[in-house]
């Protein structure tokens, strides 16, 4: 790995899209972790703290001066938090809950340079049109998305067609609020050239 890439605490292949899309060098490096929110902290802060967690789990072996950037992404609900499903049942009963309703995908996100660190949340509402069963096992049978918070990827089939409205960063439903975190990386310094340019456009 060299020193003018961020490393990407993450194993997601829509994440590394995202930042391939937006000519972001990285490499990847991923420990297991875990993934438990604290209790004590709100839903927001919950899930940025996973994402510091993560990156933490890689901080011993990165070296100095990299920005390692890490990432966990919920769907949330009303009436509570929907994972990634357990099996076929859980999933189309997840997509059934999300039918016909706005719900908030929030991304939590951790970049980490040395001693350095910024923790944010990204919010996006996603709205569904009233979905039919046979829409729902469809997509599932199909697509396979137990992989995934809410059992559903924006980019997929169902994204195409069953989504009524959007209100917020469409990369971060995908996984990553990529524009967001460019900004806050420029917060870093990253790895400035002489000419003050950085390693990416």
């Amino acid at each position: 790995m060299t020193s003018n890439r961020i490393v990407l605490a993450s194993s997601s292949p829509r994440r590394k899209q995202i930042l391939e899309w937006a000519a972001v060098p990285f490499d990847v490096l991923v420990r297991e972790t875990d993934e438990r929110f604290d209790p004590a902290l709100d839903l927001h802060a919950a899930v940025a703290d996973v994402a510091r967690r993560k990156a933490m789990a890689v901080w011993e072996e990165v070296e100095e001066g990299r920005i390692i950037l890490a990432a966990d992404t919920i769907v949330a609900l009303k009436d509570g938090v929907i994972g990634k499903p357990r099996s076929r049942e859980d999933a189309i009963d997840m997509l059934t809950r999300l039918q016909g309703r706005t719900h908030q995908v929030i991304t939590g996100v951790a970049l980490v340079k040395g001693r350095q660190e910024i923790l944010f949340s990204d919010t996006t509402e996603v709205t569904f049109y009233p979905l039919t069963t046979r829409q729902i096992t469809y997509y599932i049978d199909h697509y396979q998305p137990f992989d995934k918070a809410g059992s559903y990827a924006i980019q997929e089939w169902i994204g195409v067609t069953g989504i009524k409205k959007i209100n917020g960063d469409f990369y971060n439903v995908m996984g990553l609020p990529v524009s967001r975190i460019l900004q806050e990386i420029r917060k870093l310094q990253y790895l400035l050239a002489e000419d003050g340019s950085m390693p990416f456009p």
